[in-house]
């Protein structure tokens, strides 16, 4: 969308304030409103002043001047806001010298979409998010020096079948029996449709919505496919949408990978293709149908698995989920139709259109831009170095015998594992200087400092049953 045309729209909907939308290095929305008065082209040039040392993992307090560049083409209104507001996404730039803010996780999409095109692999990656959440009608939690607890409760949860706090009245998902119940079983059909069409309006093209597996009011909603950088964009409107939508009704969501114990976590399975021009670039007549540079792609993403879950599984929460029985697939395998396995090649088409790689590893809890663009980069180094896949794996893997998975990777199993493996392996993120050294080394840092480490510090609930009597 061109300048002129934005400024159009915010004068054709009255619209009274605008948003200026971006997202911090984990991946959260941060925002800030001018009136309509103070937009005009020169804005999109001079952007908007911020404070960038308020904003996590950014900038020291001695430099903390930064700017927004809103991107025209991101204008919508937006659907939540009590006057009319027009929303846009911005990008990070330096006051001074006017260059992008390589810390910028958006400008990281940007560039890993500018690198796919300079190897002339491809023009496009396309990348379809399958996030998973929870919607629950009541969340607590807290942390003292002398006590913690979290406590989730949800009108749905199966535990509550025995209750009389309330107006019982059953149909409430057994663990791991949530997957396309009916009403009143599902009692969040009219809530999921209502986010799908909230969805619609900011120009989200969704292609399903369902209960999900767990108790408890897990949900899932597709979006359609879209280039790596929209995708991100439109992953950040999805959430947006979520949150607020539950909230009207007096519900809270959550993207946590694992917060209910002994059901089915939250995944976000990404599909991924690449096309030059109008061709799809992974159809053809090898295993699942699939192009030998499909293949290939498979074949990077397994190597650099461990060091990508750095950013697609970037909580300590995620591994909870990352554990055999859950449907989270921890052994790094590829396989068609199996859904034990990390890549698994879909199989609901025979048209080339349709041919893509899903990776079910990562989890809603990422920053779908660093989680997109790094994902590409492997896949890209797989291509590049025509890196063998190996054998797929068409069994059931959680089944398989000690001595068949002996040669078989696995994830990591905790968050301080995920990020040492990206220590020891990111050089295919570097190319193109689509992940700086500076990034890496920042992510790392961040993550150890603000996440591993305090958790380390504290006792769980669990750990005095196991050993307060020792």
């Amino acid at each position: 969308m061109a300048i002129s045309k934005a400024l159009s729209m915010a004068e054709q909907h009255k619209a009274k304030m605008v948003d200026f939308k971006f997202v911090d290095f984990p991946g959260v929305w941060q925002h800030f409103s001018v009136p309509v008065s103070e937009l005009d082209e020169s804005s999109f040039e001079e952007g908007f002043g911020f404070d960038g040392s308020s904003i996590r993992g950014w900038q020291p307090i001695h430099a903390s001047d930064m700017l927004i560049i809103p991107d025209p083409k991101t204008a919508v209104m937006d659907p939540f806001m009590a006057e009319q507001t027009m929303s846009f996404i911005c990008n990070i730039v330096d006051p001074i010298t006017k260059e992008p803010y390589s810390r910028d996780p958006r400008h990281i999409a940007q560039k890993a979409e500018s690198y796919l095109r300079s190897t002339g692999i491809a023009d496009t990656a396309f990348f379809g998010p399958e996030a998973e959440f929870f919607i629950f009608d009541h969340i607590a939690f807290d942390q003292t020096p002398n006590g913690g607890f979290y406590r989730i409760d949800s009108v749905e949860g199966r535990w509550n079948s025995g209750s009389e706090c309330e107006q019982n009245l059953g149909y409430k998902p057994r663990y791991k029996e949530g997957y396309f119940p009916v009403s009143p079983t599902d009692s969040q059909q009219d809530l999921r449709t209502e986010m799908v069409m909230e969805m619609e309006k900011v120009g989200i093209h969704v292609e399903c919505q369902h209960h999900e597996v767990a108790t408890a009011g897990q949900a899932e909603i597709d979006m359609r496919f879209s280039p790596l950088c929209e995708s991100g964009d439109k992953l950040l409107w999805f959430k947006y949408i979520v949150k607020n939508v539950a909230r009207r009704h007096n519900k809270t969501v959550t993207f946590m990978p694992k917060p209910i114990f002994e059901d089915n976590g939250s995944g976000m399975h990404v599909h991924v293709s690449l096309w030059k021009g109008d061709k799809p670039l992974f159809a053809g007549d090898r295993y699942g149908g699939m192009s030998e540079m499909a293949l290939y792609f498979i074949g990077g993403i397994i190597k650099h698995a461990r060091a990508l879950s750095a950013f697609c599984n970037p909580t300590t929460n995620s591994y909870r989920r990352l554990v055999p029985g859950y449907e989270a697939p921890i052994n790094l395998a590829y396989s068609s139709r199996n859904r034990s396995a990390a890549v698994r090649i879909p199989m609901y088409s025979s048209s080339p259109k349709s041919k893509r790689v899903e990776f079910r590893t990562p989890d809603p809890s990422c920053n779908g831009y660093l989680a997109f663009a790094s994902i590409l980069m492997a896949g890209l180094d797989g291509v590049a170095n025509k890196i063998d896949p190996g054998k797929p794996l068409d069994k059931n893997i959680y089944k398989l015998s000690p001595e068949e998975l002996k040669d078989v990777a696995h994830a990591p199993a905790s968050l301080d594992e995920a990020l040492k493996a990206l220590e020891n392996d990111h050089a295919f993120l570097l190319k193109g200087d689509v992940f700086t050294q500076d990034v890496i080394d920042t992510w790392i840092d961040y993550k150890m400092t603000e996440e591993v480490n305090p958790m380390r510090l504290r006792p769980v609930p669990y750990e005095f049953s196991l050993y307060y009597d020792i």
